[in-house]
């Protein structure tokens, strides 16, 4: 009879979990709380044209590249999602995030609808996609406001936005209402745990439970 064993763990593929709101809405502030205390969890690098600013590191902010290599990863299908942005490119580049997943790593996204889609086009197997909701359009105005960070007419506009944002919420895999941090987190965690075990992503299931039945 074979040997047997006290425990073995199962190998997986990872996750890129998605978090999309309107400004204000919390997703910034969810997923710092999340890449401070979850193993095996990294934030998407995304390549820019921008320059890079003080104080920013290449590989670690962003990965910095010129128009024309930008353009290159286009057409090489190298990018997982991108936009123009306020005339500079913004794109996921494909192979660090698919060398995570191999690796049993899960990649967070802070990005908009719009990103989600290409995400979804792309690798939809492999995506979690969550939308936080503010409890009333009033909490969320209060919200921009008490950063301070933005002018009156900003805010303004970013509230006009937000109606635009909050109509794409279905097309997520889940909804939840940011009225509570702590237990909104709570609830995020809930879906990445749940997400980590499904059985489509544990790549070692078929020999854990060979072994199982063979007696190991």
């Amino acid at each position: 009879m074979p040997a047997m064993r006290e425990s073995m763990s199962v190998d997986r593929r990872g996750l890129m979990l998605v978090l999309s709101s309107p400004s204000g809405a919390g997703k910034t502030t969810l997923s710092r709380a999340l890449l401070a205390d979850t193993d095996n969890m990294k934030m998407s690098v995304s390549a820019t044209t921008r320059p890079m600013r003080p104080g920013e590191t290449d590989g670690e902010d962003y990965f910095f590249v010129e128009p024309v290599d930008f353009n290159l990863m286009i057409n090489r299908d190298e990018l997982l999602e991108h936009a123009k942005v306020f005339g500079n490119y913004y794109g996921t580049p494909r192979a660090a995030v698919e060398d995570a997943l191999s690796s049993g790593n899960d990649v967070l996204f802070d990005i908009d609808w719009q990103g989600t889609q290409q995400l979804a086009q792309k690798m939809r197997d492999d995506l979690v996609s969550i939308f936080i909701l503010p409890p009333s359009t009033a909490a969320l105005e209060k919200r921009l406001k008490s950063r301070a960070q933005d002018s009156d007419e900003v805010v303004a506009q970013r509230m006009s936005k937000a109606s635009e944002e909050i109509s794409h919420w279905r097309e997520y895999d889940y909804v939840v209402v940011n009225d509570d941090v702590d237990e909104c987190l709570s609830e995020v965690r809930a879906i990445l745990k749940a997400e980590r075990v499904r059985c489509s992503r544990r790549t070692g299931l078929i020999d854990f439970v060979s072994g199982l039945r063979e007696g190991y």
